[in-house]
């Protein structure tokens, strides 16, 4: 199996950042909100940085899916992504070469939207800065109980820059921020470069990658069958509001997107899709935003409802919408099915390469060891 971002993102998930998100509730953890997983991915665009840039965009939806099992005191996590960019001569320097290309966000398609936006170009490299941007200008919760994490990722020295790694990160440590470095290139340089030591200083994991290989996926009898379901999924969508069209234009993009990785990375992101809690676009589907307590249908004004619904009354436009809603968990619930079989198909064709001596089983052991670890902490799994 080649070497990953995702595999090296879910171990640390699982095993090396778990403190605040694996131990036991405590008196101040309330019980009336919902557990969050919060990931900053801090990006080197810098000029040598394209491979690295190419694995954010096909992996993504790989570790949404495998983020979508998580389960914490029976209750699934809500998803949060932030993105930012540093090392690019494209931003002020005065900033530090660095943007803040998206905040802590649960819309997954806007994440997916702005990677695929990302170039590179040139650039300084400055790893303790964009960590005490990131660390400061983030909404981060405040509760012991939710995971807070910044991946960042690059291939320079860690100690550049006039912020000191040192500071910022003891400084994001305090808030309860883990700090996990992947360093891409040789594992033992990655450490000459102080990229293990800003890890260590956050009780963070230090990893290395190559940046250049490519994701490989396995293709599986159920894959066309899930991109037809997802083309119905599609039309289960009522835009609305003054931006419901464009939205669903950009979904319908994020789609395009991911098939330029190919067919299997289309069905990561559609098996992505049929995930309610981690995949909820409430700003602009009306599907979606019923299921919001303070959601009232009389609130929205009838230029910004789709054309077939504006001459309905409430009865009938609540009839709409729960006919889209019936058919959406509908194809949602075929998805997840064939999902099922498409992880035996999957695992069974991972065991016949690992017999024949074409994969060295790296990915398939580190899953391995992050779900034993993980259940001694009391985390579940839904398969």
């Amino acid at each position: 199996m080649k070497t990953q971002i995702l595999a090296f993102i879910l171990t640390v998930l699982f095993m090396g950042a778990g403190n605040s998100f694996f131990s036991e509730k405590s008196e101040n953890s309330p019980t009336d909100t919902e557990w969050k997983i919060q990931i900053a991915l801090l990006l080197d665009t810098s000029g040598s940085m394209d491979g690295l840039i190419d694995q954010a965009k096909s992996q993504l939806w790989l570790i949404v899916n495998e983020l979508a099992l998580a389960k914490y005191d029976n209750e699934q996590p809500t998803l949060e992504i932030a993105l930012y960019e540093y090392g690019n001569d494209s931003n002020p320097s005065k900033k530090g070469y660095i943007r803040k290309v998206c905040d802590l966000t649960t819309d997954l398609d806007k994440i997916s939207e702005e990677l695929f936006a990302l170039t590179t170009n040139g650039g300084e490299e400055y790893c303790g800065q964009v960590i005490e941007v990131a660390t400061d200008e983030l909404q981060w919760s405040d509760s012991r109980k939710d995971l807070k994490i910044i991946f960042i990722a690059g291939n320079e020295e860690f100690n550049q820059g006039k912020v000191l790694y040192t500071e910022s990160c003891s400084e994001t440590a305090k808030g309860g921020i883990v700090v996990n470095t992947i360093f891409c290139g040789d594992y033992e340089e990655g450490i000459s470069l102080h990229w293990k030591d800003g890890a260590k200083l956050t009780n963070g994991e230090y990893m290395n990658i190559d940046q250049n290989q490519e994701t490989a996926y396995i293709e599986t009898p159920y894959d066309d069958e899930i991109l037809g379901l997802n083309k119905n999924l599609n039309g289960t969508y009522i835009a609305f509001g003054t931006e419901g069209e464009e939205m669903q234009a950009r979904q319908l993009k994020q789609d395009e997107n991911a098939q330029t990785f190919g067919s299997s990375n289309s069905v990561t992101r559609s098996i992505s899709k049929s995930k309610k809690k981690v995949y909820s676009n409430s700003n602009w589907d009306l599907v979606d935003a019923t299921d919001e307590e303070d959601f009232d249908i009389n609130e929205i004004k009838k230029e910004q409802l789709p054309e077939e619904m504006k001459t309905m009354n409430e009865k009938e436009k609540k009839e709409y919408i729960a006919i889209k809603s019936e058919e959406r968990s509908a194809i949602q619930d075929s998805i997840k099915i064939l999902d099922s079989k498409r992880k035996v198909f999957i695992a069974e064709e991972k065991r016949k390469l690992a017999e024949n001596g074409e994969d060295n089983s790296l990915n398939g052991a580190m899953i391995k060891a992050i779900r034993k670890q993980a259940e001694t902490k009391d985390y579940k799994f839904e398969e």
